[in-house]
């Protein structure tokens, strides 16, 4: 394969549902759904390199994790770019447990957190953050009509900004870093 067609040159490229060989803008809202999908997983991969491979949670490694995340993120690109492809439900699900047994390490907050505190930390608040505007992109182009999105695939969206989050806490946590709230000035 090619590293470039120049087909899209003039600002269009095809999906994967586009009929007759019809071109689409680039500048449409799939295109821009796509886009942060793909910045998204490019920072989960930025976090995945930096997780030390004994960082274990519930039995696999945070790296291991992570890559699946990866895979799921490519699943909702190929929703979006009309190929027939979803979460399913049960990786929501499994998603979600996962999520509820980093919660059980931590100590519980009632405040929001300053982001930072190690390098790892920080990785995934950025990642945290991305993740919230993709989320909004995926809803965006499926509440305008121009992409159905299924319900799982969004769920799974909206779980990803929790999963950073307890990924940013109990990174802190383990490094011995103390959070702290904002201090409205």
């Amino acid at each position: 394969m090619a590293l470039f067609t120049g087909k899209g040159d003039q600002g269009t490229t095809k999906l994967f549902d586009t009929q007759s060989g019809a071109r689409v803008s680039k500048a449409s809202p799939i295109f821009e759904t796509l886009g942060m999908l793909d910045e998204l997983n490019t920072l989960v991969g930025w976090c995945k390199v930096a997780v030390p491979d004994d960082f274990v949670v519930q039995g696999r490694t945070v790296k291991e994790r992570l890559h699946e995340v990866q895979d799921f993120l490519f699943t909702i690109q190929a929703e979006v770019a009309g190929a027939g492809k979803f979460v399913p439900q049960e990786s929501v699900d499994a998603l979600s447990m996962f999520i509820n047994e980093i919660e059980k390490e931590l100590p519980p907050i009632k405040t929001f957190l300053v982001p930072g505190g190690t390098e790892l930390s920080a990785r995934f608040d950025v990642t945290r953050a991305v993740s919230r505007r993709a989320e909004r992109r995926l809803v965006n182009v499926h509440e305008s009509g121009e992409r159905t999105v299924s319900g799982s695939s969004r769920a799974y969206a909206n779980r990803l900004s929790s999963l950073f989050y307890a990924l940013t806490r109990l990174t802190n946590h383990r490094a011995g870093v103390s959070e702290s709230p904002p201090h409205y000035k």
